[in-house]
């Protein structure tokens, strides 16, 4: 089935938040945010900015009839700024006004005073001051204290990745209305609608009931918007409440970017050690997470992180240990790979650390010390249908690793001016959310009586897909025409607790939801057509809207069928519920089995560089991926194209830069830089694993979201090799991204 969004994106008719008809009266908002990273708040003075004609009021927190606190898993988070401010950009008003541009000119009209405090923008300076936003968490397997006298070679090093700006296309924005009974309505660009709504509700001081979140689409999320789209939400709802006038609020990008938290920065020590036959034996490493100046979902990214501390590698013993460190940044939050690729990039550079010590290429160490079926992960689960060792075989005959090496030698020995570079990165990445309860979900699914289907889900559609593979669900379980069921938005009202559409789960929790829905209406609806033939329901079965009896056809349609099952008052809706089942996690023991199943793959990147300008090209990106069985091929290549490019762009041009005082220097598309037509590879090859999928991924099409993103790793190594081809004194260092002047530098470096 080709993506259904397809036709309404490029001739402009997909619907977003922006594209609502503008109620009249309707009123818009604008941020007021701290200019300081930390500080105290003297005083404020909005008389000038009130005094403005067409201004209707500024909210701040006096205006609150509830709780003045969006944290979501901590109650650390103030929606506005009281006394003290922790980040430049934190919300301490809300000016409401007839339009923007007055919103705008009314925000240069306040003035405010504060008395400014040390900053900290550094998470290992945060560790030394004890400034933490909870309490570290170890995972461990085995004894890595009497494994290193065992360990032939042992290595240490720091390894360190910078933050990511989701840059969405479409920026943070909602649209609230007040309906009748007190009860409001929020349209919201956000990945997590009961959020959203539960946030609303306790800042409102009333129930949940009462608020209704909309969600069509989301011209992009990336975990940019799984909890930091709140806010905004909130501070709309908090307007339509107080002025009974609907109230839209959108941020340009310059506020977006200045306001809002990151992919979360990590800098990080290892220590690994390797066996005289090169097998890893001991591995530890300390994370340092830049969590900024509140927990958001740090707690969870940073749990992530030590899930995927080893990748796709068998380590014996292991100790991972990771701090999550409070600084006076925006408060930083989920990015697509949820903190497993800051884990990976560590391991990864321990390995290539290795290798160059050992004057061998890191690929070996890779390929001998992958995971093989019944090996433990560091946090207890045993490893199950693992297909990295096929995934290599296939690697090597279709892309030929040989022939890449031999390329690449080949091209530096005769080139001066440039030199090639390649790398291998395998993955592994788990699939489900690591806090257990989430893995739930719901679908509320309709037949009319006219035969055609109304589908409603928790999952958000944002670009990659998801309500094309909810509705060829619909229709594959019905047998029907695809034009005879419709998506329907996402809605608390009619989904009501759901999980926020993240963690890559979102089509196997929600499209087993749906199936669970399907089938229930499909048992009444064969028990319909049994007693008319009377025949035994076994016997019947649906084919491309005929009703088929004992394997023979009928005379009797889908649609006559439904009419006879609505004339007989056959209930034509349904509500599935799926809980993934056997995950679990002690979080004191810090073990268990979290996953429904893991991805593997492999990516063969090669880069050339242009060794007297510090520029490169990526030649190409050849990938053998553990797809499943994939439902929808085209829609999940997308998926791979597209976070593969993101990965790249991470590893190397795209540039977080604060200053020391907390300010976001690279604030906007001019000094901010990613990934444009002539930055991606110049060839992307996608080759399918062959496997029979995992039972637990929704047809067994196994998750595609998060997983290619790691992919992007081999990047930076790809540059790394190329760089030393050159220059084989150039200090080894890990230090993404790996910019164009940092490749110079590590060019010309003595």
């Amino acid at each position: 089935m080709k993506n259904i969004d397809s036709k309404g994106h490029v001739t402009g008719k997909s619907i977003y938040l922006d594209d609502i008809p503008t109620i009249q009266g309707t009123l818009f908002g604008v941020i007021f945010d701290s200019p300081v990273a930390h500080g105290h708040i003297e005083s404020i003075d909005y008389s000038k900015a009130l005094a403005l004609p067409g201004i209707q009021t500024i909210l701040t927190s006096k205006e609150i009839p509830g709780e003045n606190q969006i944290g979501g898993i901590f109650p650390d988070e103030e929606l506005f700024a009281e006394e003290d401010v922790h980040f430049q950009g934190q919300p301490i008003a809300l000016i409401l006004a007839e339009s923007e541009h007055i919103a705008f000119q009314a925000r240069k009209l306040i003035e405010i005073k504060i008395t400014e405090k040390e900053a900290i923008v550094d998470p290992r300076e945060a560790r030394k001051k004890n400034q933490l936003i909870f309490p570290p968490r170890t995972f461990s397997l085995g004894n890595t204290d009497s494994a290193w006298s065992q360990c032939a070679h042992i290595f240490e090093g720091q390894a360190d990745t910078n933050g990511q700006e989701h840059l969405y296309i479409e920026m943070q924005g909602a649209y609230a209305s007040p309906l009748e009974n007190g009860n409001i309505r929020v349209s919201s660009s956000t990945q997590g609608p009961t959020a959203v709504q539960r946030t609303i509700a306790k800042v409102l001081g009333m129930g949940m009931h009462k608020i209704e979140v909309d969600v069509v689409r989301l011209g992009g999320g990336f975990g940019g918007k799984e909890d930091q789209a709140t806010p905004w939400a909130v501070m709309a709802a908090l307007g339509a409440h107080v002025l009974k006038k609907p109230v839209k609020v959108v941020l340009h990008r310059m506020d977006d970017m200045r306001m809002t938290g990151k992919r979360h920065p990590y800098s990080s020590d290892y220590k690994i050690g390797l066996h005289e036959d090169l097998k890893i034996l001991a591995y530890e490493v300390i994370f340092h997470q830049n969590a900024g100046a509140a927990a958001d979902l740090s707690p969870a990214v940073m749990e992530r992180t030590l899930f995927h501390s080893t990748n796709s590698y068998f380590v014996p013993n292991v100790k991972a240990t990771a701090y999550s460190c409070k600084t006076n940044l925006p408060p930083n939050t989920a990015f697509r790979g949820f903190g497993g690729p800051q884990g990976m990039f560590v391991i990864e550079a321990a390995l290539v650390h290795a290798a160059n010590e050992l004057g061998i290429s890191a690929h070996e160490l890779q390929k001998k010390n992958l995971l093989q079926d019944g090996d433990e992960f560091p946090y207890g689960q045993i490893a199950a249908d693992v297909g990295l060792t096929q995934i290599w075989s296939d690697m090597e005959a279709k892309f030929d690793i040989k022939g890449a090496e031999k390329r690449v030698s080949d091209f530096n020995s005769k080139n001066s001016d440039k030199k090639k570079g390649f790398s291998l990165q395998p993955i592994a990445f788990g699939i489900s959310f690591t806090k257990t309860p989430m893995n739930q979900a719901r679908a509320l699914v309709h037949i009319y009586s006219d035969g055609s289907v109304g589908v409603s889900t928790g999952a958000v559609e944002m670009g990659q897909g998801v309500n094309t593979k909810m509705l060829q669900i619909a229709a594959d379980m019905f047998s029907i025409d695809p034009s005879k069921v419709r998506l329907e938005s996402t809605n608390t009202t009619r989904v009501a607790n759901t999980s926020p559409t993240a963690a890559s789960a979102t089509a196997d929790l929600n499209g087993k939801a749906l199936q669970n829905a399907c089938y229930a209406l499909l048992t009444r609806l064969k028990k319909s057509a049994a007693d008319h033939f009377g025949s035994a329901a076994s016997d019947i079965q649906f084919k491309d809207e005929q009703v088929i009896n004992s394997g023979k056809a009928t005379d009797m349609t889908w649609n006559q069928l439904i009419d006879q099952a609505f004339l007989e008052r056959v209930c034509l809706t349904e509500n599935g519920h799926y809980a993934t089942p056997i995950i679990n996690f002690d979080k004191e023991k810090e073990k268990g089995h979290p996953f429904a199943y893991h991805v593997y793959g492999l990516a063969l990147t090669e880069v050339t560089v242009d060794c007297i300008r510090g520029t490169y090209e990526f030649d190409s990106v050849k990938i053998v991926h553990d797809f499943g069985e994939s439902m929808n091929l085209p829609v999940d290549i997308g998926q791979i194209e597209g976070g593969l490019v993101q990965g790249i762009g991470w590893m190397t041009m795209e540039e977080l830069d604060y200053d020391k005082k907390g300010k976001l220097r690279s604030n906007s598309l001019s000094t901010y830089k990613i990934p444009d037509i002539y930055s991606v590879p110049k060839e992307v090859l996608i080759e399918a694993l062959e496997t029979e999928g995992a039972e637990q991924a929704i047809l067994k099409s196994k998750a595609v979201g998060e997983p290619p993103l790691m992919y992007g790793l081999g990047a930076y190594f790809a540059i790394q090799n190329a760089v030393r081809a050159f220059n084989p004194d150039a200090q080894q260092t890990f230090d993404a991204p790996f910019t164009h002047e940092k490749v110079l530098m590590g060019l010309y470096q003595i």
